[in-house]
């Protein structure tokens, strides 16, 4: 077992590595920005270290920092958690040619499946279905490129191969607006990413979002921990989460799933990673997969009771995995509100003190939040300051629990988007399931 473990994150994500940590008896050395100095995980911890000031780039994303801090406290491993430096190839490279453990999949992986094309290839390889597209990157030839979205048919997507959250995308709807959005996309993609090469694949108008939780070992066994809908997103960022995803059949799930899983066996996947599909008229298809542990985790550890974070420490550790696929059942149904330290009706960030904080309780309530009262939300970082999990054993008891816990919950001090949230669990079409990820920007009038 590992003894030792650098947590390489800040927020919710790690306070929550840390309590899986002490559940197995892990020592924990939280790094911190000197805005993150009065943490409540940063107490919490055997040891701390500071790598930096408040800025990202000077702390979070500091590779050599974060490699000393583990030197200097004689740590075994380090966890990325999610964000930051999570999947970036070269920091495990580097965190493994250091002498450490990396708590994630190997370099090699990571780089596969941080390519969206390498990525698609190794999928299809595997008998994952993906959109229909350009198969490879596009290349300086205006007629090929023309005959290509003839082919897979308006409209179509233009796609940076190393862009997320919304980045380096672009929908054309028509012949005469393509090479535009072709040269458009490159330039946004080579300022954003460093990278400018793109590809082309067909443009899903009404789809779902929905992924699959996987876990694999070191020894070749692979299991899947079924779906998560993701649909409620704004601007490509997800608000809303739950498991299982509504109108998804148990035979679907366990097809869908055991896909997934035997594409980890292929690529020698190690570790806990997610599946995202787009889901349209019946269909699945593969858009990429995160290489992390996710924010919405916790909504499948409530509908299966596997500890995930858990999960990726035993199998950094070398262990097999726990389970069996025929040992994961799903009971009930869970719903996950992320909540952020931002106007409900602007979105803009809204950092400060926090003056009161209560958090709600009661059957089926989980909070996962790194705040207290008097907790300063700096200006540096992601808005989310926690997220509050309902379980019910269905859905609409979930909900009701939702709306409930929404309700008691109080911060103070600071603007939020509880009030987004409580909108959303009174939409009509949001009760009925299976909203679109548009629904939510469309709603707002986005």
């Amino acid at each position: 077992m590992i003894e030792k473990v650098v947590i390489a994150n800040r927020g919710e994500i790690a306070l929550r590595i840390q309590r899986a940590c002490r559940t197995l008896g892990i020592r924990t050395v939280a790094l911190h920005s000197e805005a993150d100095r009065d943490a409540k995980y940063v107490k919490l911890a055997d040891e701390s270290v500071c790598i930096g000031p408040p800025p990202a780039r000077d702390s979070y994303l500091n590779i050599p920092a974060v490699i000393s801090a583990a030197e200097v406290t004689d740590a075994v491993a380090i966890h990325p958690g999610y964000g930051f430096l999570s999947e970036n190839a070269d920091f495990a490279e580097r965190v493994e040619q250091s002498g450490f453990i990396f708590i994630g999949p190997r370099a090699e992986t990571i780089r596969l499946m941080g390519d969206k094309i390498s990525a698609i290839r190794a999928m299809k390889k595997a008998g994952v279905p993906c959109v229909p597209g350009s198969d490879g990157p596009l290349a300086d030839d205006d007629d090929e490129n023309l005959r290509l979205a003839a082919d897979i048919g308006y409209p179509v997507l233009i796609k940076a191969t190393g862009g997320g959250g919304g980045k380096g995308m672009r929908v054309v709807h028509s012949e005469a607006a393509l090479r535009n959005a072709i040269s458009l996309t490159r330039a946004e993609a080579k300022a954003a990413f460093n990278n400018d090469v793109v590809y082309m694949e067909k443009y899903l108008e009404n789809p779902r979002h929905v992924e699959f939780q996987v876990l694999a070992d070191q020894h070749g066994s692979a299991i899947h921990l079924g779906e998560r809908d993701c649909s409620m997103q704004r601007r490509h960022q997800k608000v809303v989460e739950e498991s299982p995803a509504p109108g998804i059949s148990e035979r679907v799930r366990q097809r869908m799933g055991e896909r997934c899983a035997e594409a980890c066996r292929k690529i020698g996947y190690r570790g806990a990673g997610t599946f995202e599909f787009l889901y349209e008229n019946g269909e699945f298809y593969f858009i990429e997969m995160n290489t992390r542990v996710q924010v919405e985790h916790p909504v499948t550890e409530m509908v299966t009771g596997v500890d995930i974070v858990r999960e990726q420490l035993l199998i950094a550790s070398g262990e097999r995995l726990s389970y069996r696929q025929k040992d994961i059942t799903w009971h009930g149904h869970a719903i996950e509100c992320r909540i952020n330290a931002e106007d409900a009706r602007t979105f803009m960030p809204s950092p400060g003190r926090i003056t009161q904080f209560h958090q709600p309780g009661g059957p089926g309530i989980r909070v996962d939040s790194h705040v207290y009262n008097n907790y300063v939300v700096p200006p540096n970082y992601d808005s989310m300051i926690g997220k509050l999990i309902a379980y019910g054993e269905n859905r609409e008891t979930a909900m009701a629990r939702m709306r409930i816990a929404l309700s008691e919950m109080v911060i103070d001090g600071i603007r939020t988007n509880i009030a987004l949230h409580q909108d959303i669990m009174n939409d009509a079409a949001f009760g009925s399931g299976g909203v679109n990820i548009h629904y939510l920007e469309k709603k707002l009038g986005l």
